[in-house]
């Protein structure tokens, strides 16, 4: 699918088909978006533009150190947008083409920060003049999620401390939670991390006009402060883990006391029952009742006495 927004007296007019570009005038035209788009949608862009659009193939294959390039026609960059699903977090590489003031993008997935930027530009066609506007508002936008995620991760790590402070079991499903949110944590960095490295380097670019470096300039610091807190999220998330481990040891370390207990109580009573068991006959013990009485009198003497020791020792 194919959208081309351009001015036409003012207004922002939207077409869906590359036929379109025959009657189009090339400097009215802001910004081309192609999602999934055919061959046939791809190469009347390529004539339009004059220059080449990288496929998804070429995109995804390319090195975070070269997610950036620009020819004498045009400036590339390519980026991940993060996707929030119900567990984990799901990536997609965006393709920027910014030709003259022309802004092309191209996409496999919607993305709300698209579907927002195509509200305004119908609702404030003023607001819009080049692509270059186009371009920093999809990454404004973009950042403004990323916060999001990050404000939601950290509201994510204060429920699982709440459940560690008020003593909750800890189970297994418990343990891999955590280590989901930690990768989600990471991955949510990564993604910001490679937003800083493209504006950076369009920074660096004689063809980008200066008079949009403020702008950029302030998105870098909304960049800076938000790795800021990744990186505070992901301590909190190495504390948090490494309490719970100390809790399970702890709790490892009361079982093997209870068990270890119990098994020096059971000694002597063992021992005595071993020694009333043997095949020899005692001179001072008849055949009476008496002589399994004196034995369970001596075992429970022997258990309680060892009790006794433990228990003023404070060893349980």
């Amino acid at each position: 699918m194919i959208e081309i927004f351009y001015k036409k007296d003012g207004q922002m007019m939207v077409s869906q088909s590359e036929a379109d570009f025959v009657t189009i005038p090339y400097d009215d035209v802001i910004w081309i978006d192609l999602f999934s788009p055919s061959g046939e949608e791809k190469r009347a862009v390529e004539q339009f533009l004059g220059t080449t659009i990288q496929n998804r193939a070429q995109a995804e294959e390319i090195e975070i150190s070269s997610r950036f390039s620009e020819t004498e026609q045009a400036i590339f960059a390519n980026t991940s947008f993060l996707i929030p699903g119900p567990e984990e977090y799901n990536e997609e590489t965006v393709s920027f083409i910014l030709t003259d003031n022309i802004l092309t993008t191209l996409r496999e997935c919607p993305l709300r920060s698209f579907t927002d930027l195509q509200r305004r530009l119908l609702a404030f066609p003023k607001m819009y003049h080049s692509g270059h506007i186009a371009f920093l508002s999809i990454l404004e936008q973009r950042i403004d999620l990323d916060a999001d995620m990050v404000e939601l991760v950290s509201k994510e790590i204060n429920q699982y401390n709440k459940k560690v402070s008020l003593g909750e079991d800890i189970s297994e499903e418990f343990l891999v939670d955590l280590n989901q949110l930690q990768d989600n944590t990471m991955l949510i960095r990564e993604n910001i991390v490679d937003k800083q490295r493209v504006i950076s380097s369009i920074l660096k670019s004689a063809k980008y006009p200066k008079e949009y470096h403020q702008r950029l300039n302030v998105l870098l610091k909304d960049i800076s402060s938000l790795i800021n807190h990744t990186n505070f999220s992901f301590e909190r998330l190495e504390y948090l883990q490494n309490t719970v481990l100390g809790i399970i040891s702890l709790d490892q370390n009361k079982i093997m006391k209870v068990f270890t207990l119990v098994s020096l109580m059971l000694m002597p009573p063992t021992l005595i029952a071993s020694f009333f068991g043997m095949n020899v006959r005692f001179g001072w013990i008849g055949t009476s009742c008496w002589s399994w009485i004196i034995a369970l009198a001596l075992m429970a003497t022997s258990t309680l006495v060892i009790f006794w020791i433990f228990k003023r020792r404070n060893m349980f």
